[in-house]
């Protein structure tokens, strides 16, 4: 990638947008922070404990960012970064707003309208323009059904995992709620253990036609 994306590392389409850091248009939007004459900063905690910060101001349809970067083991290097932001009407009254990645990728400007920007390079870019995927997209058939099964003891408040007790009816949910939900839950579960069974038999096999 050329222009404002390069600095990134190699085989960096296999990493994830949960990897790093990143700014929502929607929370700064909820929290008061596209207001013209704003100013505040954002703090995260960075790969290596460090606490990492970034500067930001917003001005009419603008948000300002400033902050240091170390690409590659370099030397730290201080980044300014003018992010627009337009707002689309709703159907029903208001509007919405979106950041437009400032992106160039082999000399032409992504200038895709997005709700979240990464900060995996130099800049805070859309995930296109670092070809980032979400963690969702790397799981086979059996973590995505974990994680259905997990989401749905989440909503009774219980604990994730299959060995753990089933969670009980939460305090002011309807009864025909909670078995509704305890029903995803075992539906859920048993296909963990369906594709579970499937994939051991799986890997016995082949180390079967190994030997």
């Amino acid at each position: 990638m050329g222009g404002m994306g390069s600095g990134r590392p190699t085989g960096f389409g296999k990493e994830t947008v949960e990897t790093y850091r990143s700014i929502d248009v929607n929370r700064l939007y909820r929290d008061g922070c596209l207001k013209p004459g704003w100013s505040g900063g954002r703090h995260w905690i960075g790969k290596n404990g460090s606490i990492v910060s970034i500067n930001l101001r917003s001005d009419i349809n603008q948000l300002h960012l400033s902050y240091r970067v170390r690409i590659s083991g370099g030397d730290g290097e201080d980044i300014v970064e003018t992010i627009h932001i337009v707002r689309v009407p709703c159907r029903y009254g208001g509007s919405r707003p979106y950041f437009i990645c400032p992106g160039v990728v082999n000399g032409i400007r992504c200038e895709r309208r997005v709700v979240k920007l990464h900060g995996a390079g130099r800049y805070f870019l859309c995930r296109k323009c670092y070809n980032l995927a979400y963690s969702s997209q790397n799981e086979d058939e059996l973590d995505r059904a974990m994680r259905r099964a997990n989401k749905a003891r989440h909503k009774l408040g219980g604990e994730f995992g299959l060995d753990a007790p089933f969670p009980s009816r939460p305090k002011g949910m309807w009864h025909t709620t909670y078995w509704k939900l305890c029903n995803k839950v075992i539906t859920e579960e048993e296909e963990v253990e369906d594709r579970f069974a499937f994939r051991a038999m799986r890997l016995m096999g082949n180390a079967n036609k190994r030997r």
